[in-house]
């Protein structure tokens, strides 16, 4: 049993696209991982057209249980934000119309799921992606082991799972994650 999800570390210039595979055992693999790119002169409502129907395109082929993108966050440069905020956009959009569960992680929380440590720099996240898919090195650009870590991050802990339980559209690995975590589940103290 194995949850495919899609990760997106969101940019208009350079928006990374992960797709791995994590079976029960917390095994990541690697499906796919590839970075839309426009081109900074470009209209913005081009530059937002063409990565959208590049997300869509990603998303219709790899069929995700999940997606995981990541979580827009403050920054002094508004300019960048709002980029990564419309990107963002998109991709809820595209996961929703096509109902597939979405969680947004921060930088800190990916960081820390596969470095450990929340404060890692790009260096040491794209190592341990790497390392955890077994590749000879890091993916590159860095968007690209962003959206890989947040894949892995989002496999690992099997969010989306439970959110769709009760609406009776799970797919059969989202199922099956359900049933193994509910087997794995220890009683409250006190219950």
């Amino acid at each position: 049993m194995t949850l495919r999800v899609l990760g997106i570390d969101p940019g208009l210039t350079r928006c990374g696209v992960g797709v791995v595979e994590v079976d029960a055992q917390r095994r990541a693999t690697l499906v796919d991982v590839q970075v839309i790119r426009t081109a900074p002169d470009l209209a913005l409502e081009l530059r937002l057209l063409a990565l959208g129907r590049g997300l869509e395109a990603l998303i219709d082929e790899h069929r995700p249980d999940a997606m995981a993108i990541e979580r827009v966050f403050a920054q002094q440069n508004v300019r960048s934000v709002m980029g990564v905020a419309q990107v963002s956009g998109l991709a809820l959009r595209a996961a929703a119309e096509r109902e597939i569960p979405v969680t947004l992680h921060t930088p800190s929380e990916v960081k820390a799921a596969v470095t450990g440590y929340g404060s890692a720099d790009k260096k040491q996240v794209g190592t341990m992606v790497a390392r955890l898919l077994g590749l000879a090195e890091a993916p590159r650009p860095a968007d690209a082991a962003d959206a890989l870590a947040l894949a892995i991050c989002h496999g690992w802990r099997g969010a989306p799972v439970a959110a769709r339980a009760s609406s009776g559209s799970l797919t059969p690995a989202q199922r099956a994650w359900r049933d193994a975590e509910k087997s794995v589940r220890t009683p409250r103290l006190g219950a």
